[in-house]
């Protein structure tokens, strides 16, 4: 395969001619936020599996030429784990390429494990171990090594042959179109919008906190949010998560209070202490109605709600084995408690988890099909009566 850096207005055009019609792109992004808020571009790779290149946007005024291969609707874009990439092309360009595919999530419904890595999965598919040395590089710095620009390069020419292994196996298995709900998603607008109200739920911890409490993580937290997004800073040089999961559990209002809060700088109190403590006094008033639902915590079941569960799991084993897929890939158990509780805006009952399980876990809580023993051996079977 060619290789080849580009970091002037003729490589590019150069490449552009080598990437016209081809059927599909592997692509991967390298980027830098560790002082940001949004992602800093440093590096895009593409590949055809003819040639393999690194573009530099640091050293080309634009990319246009490019950009507008990839935004043709004709090549397949192939990603693996994509969504911090296709973040980035929305944040370059203001809308996202389709048609995608994303290895990671094929991976996944062929029983390759959840959330795989790209070395593991191109071990597994191709035998390649792939060099792993230069995970922490600083892709802002220039001139960037030639060793850098290999490894970077390994993210695209082996991703198209990965692609290829996937694609054969989802249509030998007739599931090569049970990916397009999740791939949809990858390239929906709404996917990546950060609404501050839900930013609560991004701070680690927040599961130790009940009710009122969460109320005033909800408040600080988007207002965190919005400092961060306006500065361009990274959420903890605004506030740290401790500290702000602290101000929420304590509900300090008064400025002496606030300065007992540890890991609360004394420059944080003397900018925002004000706002702090009116945010929390406003979130503390809300009436129980106003406050954020707490999605991740199960439902309360009753002894024969546990049993029906009980029921869900095991078909759900039977299932999965049937799939060649973990179970914990299809459905947790708390979303099968939920399923039995009545709620329906669950994974499990979107795109492949339905076709896989979801539509036939509705049927057992139905009754028209459940595990039966037959032979010595659990299997899961219409029930007397069902048809017709």
């Amino acid at each position: 395969m060619q290789e080849l850096h580009v970091e002037t207005p003729e490589q590019l055009e150069r490449l552009c001619r080598q990437l016209h019609d081809s059927p599909w792109l592997a692509l991967d992004t390298e980027f830098m936020r560790e002082k940001t808020y949004t992602a800093r571009f440093c590096l895009l790779q593409v590949s055809n599996g003819e040639i393999a290149a690194s573009v530099d946007p640091l050293q080309l005024e634009s990319l246009e030429p490019l950009i507008e291969i990839i935004y043709d609707p004709k090549p397949v874009k192939v990603f693996h784990s994509g969504r911090q990439d296709l973040e980035i092309f929305l944040q370059q360009w203001g809308r996202l390429p389709s048609p995608v595919f994303d290895t990671q999530l094929a991976a996944t419904l062929l029983g390759l494990g959840e959330q795989i890595g790209y070395a593991r999965l191109v071990q597994e598919l191709l035998g390649q171990q792939l060099e792993k040395s230069h995970t922490r590089t600083d892709w802002s710095q220039r001139p960037l090594e030639q060793e850098q620009l290999r490894y970077a390069l390994d993210d695209v020419i082996y991703l198209g042959k990965v692609y290829l292994r996937l694609d054969e196996r989802l249509q030998a298995l007739g599931r090569n179109q049970w990916l397009q709900e999740d791939f949809e998603l990858l390239t929906s607008p709404a996917t990546y919008s950060m609404d501050p109200n839900q930013a609560w739920q991004r701070v680690k911890g927040w599961q130790r906190l009940k009710g009122g409490q969460l109320a005033v993580l909800q408040a600080l937290a988007a207002w965190r949010e919005e400092q961060a997004r306006r500065a361009d800073k990274p959420r903890r040089w605004i506030i740290k998560d401790d500290p702000l999961l602290e101000l929420a559990r304590r509900r300090p209002t008064e400025a002496a209070q606030l300065g007992r809060i540890r890991g609360l700088e004394q420059g944080t109190l003397k900018r925002h202490g004000a706002t702090l403590a009116r945010l929390i006094a406003d979130a503390a008033r809300k009436p129980e109605s106003e406050w954020p639902r707490e999605r991740s915590m199960p439902p309360r079941l009753t002894p024969n709600q546990e049993a029906i569960t009980d029921l869900l799991s095991c078909s759900l084993r039977l299932l999965s084995d049937r799939a060649g897929i973990t179970p914990s890939v299809l459905a947790s158990r708390k979303e099968l408690e939920r399923l039995v509780t009545g709620e329906r805006d669950l994974d499990l009952l979107h795109g492949w988890r339905r076709n896989l399980a979801g539509t036939a876990l509705l049927e057992v809580l139905e009754g028209k099909q459940g595990p039966q023993m037959e032979g010595g051996e659990l299997s899961l079977k219409s029930s007397p009566g069902s048809e017709g």
